[in-house]
């Protein structure tokens, strides 16, 4: 007799979650290195504040649906939300280090403020698995699926303020000197 795991009922869920954590970080990638071809330099500070916390969502994402596939999925778990509980103080000390940009309400809530309550979810869940896990299933949905939103919603705000700043930079280098 094969026992089933708990969250084989999840199959499907993490697949396509971890699909797209997986495709999005791929895509992560493709921007940086459209990015790179910009005339205009971008400090190695703002690329750790604000790129790279987007491909670690999107990996922890990839990561749990990786180990709540495996029979192993307790331990592992609590790795992974410790882990990020303790890179999102990582992030917090590189977002009010970098200089390039001041951040607003909306970008600490979700650079800083939205993972911590994930990560922190994913870890909390981990300590119930065992005695509570109907709820410690649901609870690790939901911060995978809110790691995912905060990923897609940080991956476009760099991309629409690099686009932005780019077109505004354009147009202040085409605008002719007035003391001519």
């Amino acid at each position: 007799m094969q026992e089933t795991s708990p969250f084989s009922a999840w199959e499907n869920f993490y697949v396509i979650v971890g699909s797209s954590g997986a495709a999005l970080t791929g895509l992560q990638f493709v921007v940086i290195a459209l990015v790179t071809e910009l005339q205009r330099k971008r400090s190695t500070d703002q690329i750790d504040a604000f790129a790279t916390p987007s491909i670690v969502l999107f990996c922890a994402v990839l990561l749990l649906s990786a180990i709540l596939s495996a029979p192993w999925h307790a331990i592992a778990v609590g790795i992974t939300g410790g882990a990020g509980v303790v890179y999102t103080a990582l992030v917090v000390r590189r977002v009010t280090h970098q200089t390039g940009y001041v951040l607003v309400f909306e970008d600490w809530l979700f650079h800083t403020g939205l993972p911590f309550v994930a990560y922190l979810t994913v870890l909390a869940a981990s300590l119930t698995l065992v005695s509570h896990t109907v709820d410690a299933e649901f609870g690790l949905a939901s911060a995978s699926l809110l790691l995912l939103f905060v990923g897609i919603h940080n991956a476009w705000d760099t991309v629409t303020y690099i686009a932005t700043d780019q077109s505004d930079a354009g147009v202040e280098e085409k605008t002719p000197d007035t003391a001519d």
